[in-house]
C-alpha cells in the first residue's frame, strides 16, 4: 500500500477539529469536517471516497471557509478539490461495503472490532461508556475498580505538545475509580442490559490476595466479559501496588492466580513498562493462570520541572510527582515491548491486548502486527473524543480490503519476523543514497544545516539548490527526516560500497 502524501496533516495544521463544525453547517454538499478529521488522522482515501464524484467545490464561493472560527486560515476547498481530484483518482478501490474483516475476540469472546477504550477516565461512567459503544467502540476497559479511599489531586495532567498546540506526550498522576465497588458493579449491569454485544473487560486492582479474588468473582458475576489485573498503575499513593506489583513476577503470579480462582472468564494481566524486559512478569502471570496480557500501561516520567519559574505541571500547591506519560510518544516503546511479546514462544497462545500511543488506523495496524489481537486508546480521545473512532475503523478496514486480507485476524503478529532485538541481522555494506525532487524543495538549505552540524557534511548549497556528494554521504537519512517539505525521498537503488 502506497502511503498517501498528496494532503498530509501539515496543509491542515490551523483547523481546530471542532465540535459541531460551522463549516460543515455552511456547507450544502459535503461534510468537510469529517474528511478533515479523515486527513488529521492519515486517512486521505477514505476521506476523498466520502465526497462527491464530482468536484461540487470547483465553482463555489467557499462559505465553508467564511464560517471558520479560524478566521478562514484553513484552505478548506482547496483541500476537498485535492481530496477529490488528486487523492480518489489514485484510490484503489472503492470503499468497503461492511466491516466483517474487523471481527476478533479476546480469548475467544467476540468483539465486533479490535477497539476498546483503556481503564482511565475515558472510560469512567455509565454515559461515558454508552456514548462510546454508540460511536462504534466494540468495548471498554472500565476504571480500575478497588475499594480503596481514592482523593485525587488537582490539576492531574500536563502535556509536551507540538507547534500548532496539539498533545504529542501526556503526563498523568491520576489513580483508580472513586467510586464505589458497589457503584461499578450497577453500571456494569446496566451497561450489559441495554448493549449485551459490547465487550466489558474489568480492570481491578486488589491489596492482597482474597481482595483480587473477590473483585474478580464480582465483576463476572455483574457482567464483565474479562479481568484485567492492573500491575501497573505507576501512580498510586500507597506502596506496594500497581507497578510496584508488575515490577516483581512472583507477585504477578500470586495475584494472578488469586484472581483466577474465583472466575470462569478470561483474565489479562496488565503489565508495566517500567522493566527492562516484560517477559518475566508475563511468563509469571502465565503460570498464575493468565490468558492474556494487556500492555504498556504509562512510563514513570517527569515533565516540564523547574526550581526558578511555575512550570511544573501537573503542580498543586507548588509540588508535583513522578508520573504516567503516554500519547504518541510512547508508540515506539509499546511496539517493543508488544514485540518482545509476540517473539516470545511460551506466551504464543496467548492473547495480547496492546496499547500505548495508538491515535491513527496505521499506529493500529503495527501494535496488530507485532502481535495484538485487541488494541486500547486513551490519550488520543482525551484529545479528539470518542469520534476517532469513525477513522480507526474506517482506515483499518479499508487497508484490509485494499490488501485482499478476509481477516483481521490474518496479520496478528505478521511483523514479528522482520524485527530483531539486535542489530547484527542488517546489512551494512550497501548505502542507499537520499534523492531531491527540485520541485517540492522551496530552497531553505535545513538540509545542509542538519547534514553539516549532525551528519557527514554531504550536501551542499549551490544557488539555493542542494546537491549530494555521494563521495561522502553515508546514507544516514538524517536529511529526509528534518526537510520541511518532504522534498527528499530514498533513491530507487542500493550502492554497494
Amino acid at each position: 500500500m502506497i502511503i498517501n502524501s498528496v494532503i498530509k496533516r501539515s496543509d491542515i495544521i490551523t483547523c481546530s477539529l471542532c465540535k459541531d463544525a460551522p463549516c460543515s453547517g455552511a456547507c450544502p454538499h459535503l461534510d468537510p469536517a469529517k474528511a478533515l478529521l479523515g486527513i488529521w488522522f492519515d486517512n486521505q482515501d477514505v476521506a476523498s471516497l466520502g465526497l462527491p464524484k464530482e468536484n461540487v467545490c470547483a465553482g463555489c464561493d467557499a462559505p465553508c471557509e467564511k464560517a471558520c472560527i479560524n478566521s478562514g486560515k484553513v484552505p478548506i476547498k482547496s483541500i476537498m478539490s485535492k481530496l477529490n481530484e488528486k487523492v480518489r483518482p489514485m484510490a484503489e478501490i472503492e470503499l468497503p461495503d461492511n466491516e466483517d474483516r474487523l471481527k476478533c475476540d479476546i480469548c475467544g469472546v467476540s468483539l465486533e472490532n479490535p477497539f476498546l477504550l483503556s481503564s482511565s477516565v475515558v472510560a469512567s461512567t455509565y454515559d461515558m461508556c454508552a456514548r462510546a459503544f454508540e460511536a462504534g467502540w466494540a468495548g471498554v476497559c472500565f476504571k480500575t475498580i478497588c475499594s480503596l479511599d481514592i482523593h485525587e489531586a488537582s490539576p492531574r495532567f500536563s502535556a509536551i505538545k507540538g507547534d500548532n498546540g496539539s498533545i504529542i506526550g501526556f503526563k498523568n498522576i491520576e489513580q483508580l475509580s472513586d467510586h464505589s465497588v458497589a457503584e461499578n458493579m450497577e453500571i456494569f449491569r446496566r451497561l450489559k442490559e441495554k448493549y449485551p454485544t459490547k465487550f466489558i473487560l474489568a480492570s481491578i486492582m486488589g491489596q492482597n490476595e482474597a481482595e483480587w479474588e473477590s473483585l474478580a468473582k464480582l465483576c463476572e458475576d455483574n457482567g464483565a466479559d474479562a479481568i484485567e489485573l492492573n500491575f501497573s498503575c505507576p501512580n498510586m499513593q500507597e506502596d506496594g501496588l500497581g507497578s510496584d506489583i508488575g515490577q516483581v513476577p512472583e507477585l504477578v503470579e500470586k495475584f494472578t492466580a488469586a484472581a483466577k480462582r474465583s472466575t470462569t472468564i478470561p483474565v489479562l494481566a496488565k503489565l508495566t513498562p517500567n522493566v527492562a524486559t516484560m517477559s518475566p512478569a508475563a511468563e509469571a502471570a502465565l503460570r498464575g493462570g493468565a490468558d492474556g496480557i494487556a500492555a504498556i500501561n504509562t512510563i514513570k516520567s517527569i515533565v516540564g520541572v523547574s526550581p526558578y519559574t511555575y512550570v511544573s505541571q501537573p503542580a498543586v500547591r507548588g509540588k508535583s510527582a513522578v508520573g504516567g506519560y503516554s500519547g504518541n510518544a510512547v508508540k515506539p516503546i509499546a511496539l517493543r515491548f508488544i514485540a518482545e511479546m509476540g517473539q516470545n514462544p511460551l506466551l504464543k497462545d496467548m492473547h495480547i491486548s496492546g496499547m500505548g500511543g495508538i491515535e491513527t488506523w496505521r499506529d493500529a495496524l503495527e501494535f496488530i502486527l507485532m502481535g495484538s489481537g485487541s488494541l486500547q486508546v486513551t490519550t488520543a480521545v482525551m484529545q479528539y473524543g470518542y469520534r476517532i473512532i469513525d477513522d480507526l475503523k474506517s482506515g483499518l478496514n479499508y487497508y484490509l480490503a485494499q490488501m485482499g486480507i478476509k481477516s483481521v485476524k490474518d496479520i496478528i503478529g505478521a511483523g514479528l519476523e522482520s524485527v530483531s532485538d539486535t542489530t547484527d541481522v542488517l546489512e551494512r555494506d550497501s548505502v542507499l543514497f537520499p534523492s531531491f525532487d527540485l520541485d517540492k524543495c522551496n530552497g531553505c538549505g535545513r538540509c545542509v544545516i542538519s547534514c553539516n552540524d549532525g551528519g557527514h557534511q554531504a550536501i551542499r548549497f549551490d544557488d539555493r539548490v542542494p546537491k549530494l556528494d555521494g563521495s561522502k554521504c553515508v546514507g544516514c537519512h538524517l536529511c529526509m527526516l528534518v526537510c520541511p517539505q518532504d522534498a527528499i525521498m530514498p533513491a530507487k537503488k542500493r550502492i554497494k560500497r
